[in-house]
């Protein structure tokens, strides 16, 4: 890649052919929407806590019988 001496301001962008539309400056990168789901820790230790559950009723299902 040639590289060139900053003498000057760098050119201008141009758009992508089929790309998304120039962001104004100042805005900000578009989120998706905010969900009231819990947080990933908070529900990965709810599935382990349902897991250990299974496995423990499994258990004692089978030294039952």
């Amino acid at each position: 890649m040639v590289e060139r001496p900053h003498d000057g301001p760098l050119p201008h962008a141009h758009p992508v052919a089929h790309g998304r539309p120039p962001q104004p400056d100042g805005d900000t990168v578009p989120q998706p929407p905010s969900s009231r789901r819990l947080p990933l820790a908070t529900r990965e230790v709810v599935y382990g806590w349902i897991c250990v559950a299974l496995v423990v009723a499994a258990v004692v299902i089978g030294l039952l019988r």
